[in-house]
């Protein structure tokens, strides 16, 4: 908003002229969603205290500590982030690039599946929540209309294609066969951070990672100078999403403060299935959907290990993992909170950094 306000009175070399640049708009982003996060967050945390009394239910399954030690903290904080988020992106952004639309409206349509499901959750005060089937299929009939959206922006030679890190140059082509790829990539990544939010600061700082990650992926291939240099394909409009992304790093920061063990409140699905929802919707509009499964490896590892306990109790009667999500094996095995929180932090900055690397080699 901003930029379609200011930059029309700059004459160069002016104060006004900053707004033209990214990089600006994204430093902006970054500070106005924190910020927001800061000032509201206390408000907002009392009012989901308020609302619901006994906060989110803890699963009876679940480690014997949590009914516990987290009883009654509110759930729902992601409405926080999602304050922050979608201010800080609806003003320092370009509002005519459709890139920007498009992981606005993804973000913002899983976020209210996840509200949904929260809202069930704590007025109920059952974790049942919004049927499986029924969250699945939104978040199908979402991920569809983003793809869509995504192919018609994106230049004819990328449009429907797959493009493979590393290898320089080399497209797939799926043709129509895309579209379903790519929901699966977009509600993939949804439920992946979804089923990584079971500690406190476990999930957010991996989301905040892969957005720095993305934000910098997308600015990258938003240029020609430097998809020209290392040999990345052109996707011209991208480089707003780095806003974007900043904003989401800024919002998860201020979030953080309050999420931070012990925390005061937790994201719920509302938070988690909206960022990973954006995380996946940023990897196919920049054309970026195996580089994700890299950068978000720990998602993946999380979701995987629930897939594996799953298949594996049904066929054997046996369990792989003493309990799944993985991190939840690893306090059964008697690891303190902080310490799966922090070591899963250090992994998720080593798989960013390989994810990144592959930009590089060509």
């Amino acid at each position: 908003m901003l930029y379609h306000l200011l930059t029309p009175l700059s004459e160069g070399g002016d104060l006004f002229n900053l707004f033209r640049y990214i990089t600006f708009r994204a430093g902006g982003a970054f500070l106005t969603s924190m910020l927001f996060a800061f000032a509201f967050g206390p408000m907002i945390i009392n009012r989901l205290r308020k609302m619901q009394k006994k906060g989110q239910p803890i699963r009876s399954d679940g480690p014997e500590r949590h009914i516990i030690e987290k009883a009654g903290t509110p759930t729902m904080g992601g409405v926080l982030i999602l304050g922050g988020l979608v201010l800080s992106t609806l003003l320092w952004s370009r509002l005519d690039i459709g890139y920007v639309w498009i992981v606005l409206l993804v973000t913002l349509g899983f976020g209210a599946i996840g509200f949904a499901d929260d809202f069930m959750k704590v007025t109920k005060f059952s974790t049942g929540g919004v049927p499986g089937k029924v969250r699945l299929g939104a978040g199908f009939v979402i991920a569809l209309g983003a793809s869509l959206w995504a192919s018609l922006l994106q230049p004819e030679e990328l449009a429907f294609h797959l493009a493979l890190p590393v290898f320089k140059d080399t497209l797939l082509n799926f043709s129509y066969l895309y579209i379903p790829f790519a929901m699966i990539v977009i509600v993939g990544a949804a439920n992946a951070v979804n089923l990584t939010d079971g500690l406190d600061g476990l999930a957010i700082m991996p989301a905040m990672i892969a957005a720095g990650s993305f934000g910098f992926i997308a600015y990258i291939v938003g240029r020609t100078d430097f998809t020209e240099y290392l040999g990345l394909h052109y996707v011209p409009g991208t480089g707003e999403i780095a806003i974007f992304c900043a904003a989401l790093i800024g919002a998860g920061l201020g979030f953080l403060w309050y999420n931070a063990p012990p925390a005061m409140v937790f994201m719920g699905d509302t938070g988690s299935l909206a960022l990973g929802g954006a995380l996946g919707a940023i990897a196919v509009c920049t054309k970026h959907e195996i580089v994700l499964a890299i950068i978000g490896g720990l998602f993946v590892v999380e979701a995987l290990s629930v897939i594996i306990q799953v298949l594996y109790f049904k066929k054997t009667g046996k369990r792989v993992f003493l309990m799944a999500p993985i991190h939840h094996h690893f306090e059964k095995k008697g690891w303190q909170e902080a310490t799966i929180v922090i070591r899963f932090w250090i992994i998720a900055v080593i798989l960013a950094l390989i994810g990144l690397a592959t930009l590089k080699l060509r």
